[in-house]
């Protein structure tokens, strides 16, 4: 006489068990992260800064870069300001009591004290300043473009500058088609400029308020 129950079906192994969203979230995360190159994640931390305002010492850099040593962070911080240098940008990173801050160019000073004394007038947080100045220098720039380069998602402070005026926005024609952030007129009201050809670059030197 043949049995004609069911065989009983096994369990799936741990191997074999599918992965729920936790799973392929972290897999994803940890792919993304192994993509960014020491020197992205360098200058994120540079941009961000020390929660207690002290210059990032090399130790500190090290220990969050994967294969990367406290001795190998000089070289790093060659690589961005050789790019910083090769694309005019106004800041660089400089050493300071052992270690490293990224800051703006001595000749771009007057018109960091300018922005920030409008900015408090228009009563504006450090963190919407910091978009603000990203955007005024590298615009036109994505959302994912300013998180990149302060270390933190910026879409909702990006939308805050909009609403009031300093921030427009455009789609290109053609793929892909990423919102871009462009300063407006009322930014540069804000900040008394004719146009952004006033914003310093190179060697200019901003006059004071």
């Amino acid at each position: 006489m043949h049995n004609d129950s069911p065989t009983p079906r096994k369990a799936p192994s741990a191997a074999q068990a599918p992965a729920d969203d936790d799973d392929v979230a972290l897999a994803s995360a940890e792919t993304s992260s192994a993509s960014v190159s020491p020197s992205a994640i360098l200058e994120a931390m540079l941009f961000v800064g020390h929660p207690a305002g002290d210059p990032l010492l090399p130790e500190q850099a090290a220990g969050l870069i994967r294969g990367v040593r406290p001795k190998e962070i000089e070289a790093l911080v060659g690589e961005l300001n050789a790019r910083y240098a090769a694309a005019n940008c106004p800041y660089h990173v400089v050493r300071q009591q052992g270690g490293y801050r990224l800051e703006l160019k001595p000749e771009f000073g007057p018109l960091r004290n300018r922005f920030h004394l409008r900015a408090r007038r228009a009563r504006l947080s450090q963190a919407a300043v910091d978009v603000l100045s990203l955007v005024a220098y590298r615009q036109p720039v994505t959302a994912d473009e300013v998180g990149r380069l302060r270390g933190f998602p910026s879409a909702a402070i990006l939308a805050q500058l909009v609403r009031r005026g300093l921030l427009r926005v455009d789609r290109p024609p053609t793929k892909p088609r990423r919102t871009r952030y462009h300063t407006t007129d009322r930014f540069l009201k804000l900040l008394e400029l004719e146009s952004l050809d006033d914003l310093p670059h190179g060697q200019e030197t901003e006059p004071g308020p």
